[in-house]
């Protein structure tokens, strides 16, 4: 069971909603995947006029929990106005705050994203920031009142799996009561794996999904993915060694003469 804010979920797998084929493939693989939890765009979706309205018909039959985002905001004030928008449509205090800093990349501005994560905090909302996996920035994030975190692993949608274990131990060390659910970057199952055996939390996931062949099918894969790494974190695994060590016994071993 993992706790998010005030919400206890039993799926560690967040899945986001853009990108997919038709809404139908949408569909399959968010039942597939098993999530309770999936994001959605304010910005892009209603840019799409009616068709943003049918959408948030599709999502909220889904019997999902949302997880509205500030997607394509680059400061503060633009964050912070569509966040508001958001709760006033989905009727959620829960916001992914997104603030881009980098089009290249997209990285985040974090200067940005802690301003924007303290006054949103003020007012009532539960953040849940995308950040880089910067140990500063995360503390002013929980200083801010995040109570959850959400580092990249690698840019969004390169799907170029964790490019800094360092980096993501420290955090998960650094961090032990802070829920932390690595967001960007993953690309395949095996890719997730390593992450939930690091200790974090959950992963958020839609690319990797969205983009495949058969999205269904990769979001059940991904699924198991996610439950087999936080299992295998959860049994404690043998450490690297530098040698062979035999698993049958040597003393006590028959002797033929």
């Amino acid at each position: 069971m993992l706790q998010v804010y005030d919400t206890e979920i039993t799926s560690r797998l967040f899945l986001g909603t853009a990108g997919y084929p038709s809404p139908a493939v949408l569909s399959d693989a968010v039942r597939a995947s098993g999530t309770q939890i999936i994001t959605v765009s304010l910005r892009r979706e209603t840019a799409g006029g009616k068709a943003g309205g049918a959408f948030f018909e599709l999502i909220r039959g889904l019997g999902t929990k949302i997880l509205p985002n500030t997607a394509g905001c680059h400061t503060t004030k633009e964050a912070v106005l569509t966040a508001k928008m958001a709760r006033e449509v989905f009727k959620t205090n829960w916001i992914k705050l997104e603030v881009i800093g980098n089009q290249d990349t997209l990285q985040p501005d974090v200067f940005a994203l802690v301003e924007a994560a303290r006054i949103l905090s003020n007012e009532g909302f539960e953040v849940f920031p995308y950040t880089t996996d910067d140990l500063v920035v995360a503390e002013r994030l929980v200083e801010a009142g995040c109570r959850v975190l959400m580092p990249w692993c690698a840019p969004i949608g390169s799907a170029m799996g964790p490019q800094n274990l360092s980096a993501l131990r420290s955090m998960r060390a650094h961090f032990p009561d802070v829920t932390l659910i690595v967001d960007a970057g993953i690309g395949r199952p095996s890719h997730a794996t390593t992450v939930m055996e690091l200790g974090f939390d959950a992963v958020l996931l839609n690319t990797a999904v969205a983009g495949a062949g058969n999205p269904a099918v990769m979001a059940s894969g991904f699924a198991k993915a996610v439950e087999a790494g936080r299992l295998a974190f959860e049994a404690g695994m043998l450490e690297p060694r530098d040698m062979a060590v035999p698993s049958t016994p040597v003393i006590g071993k028959a002797v033929f003469s």
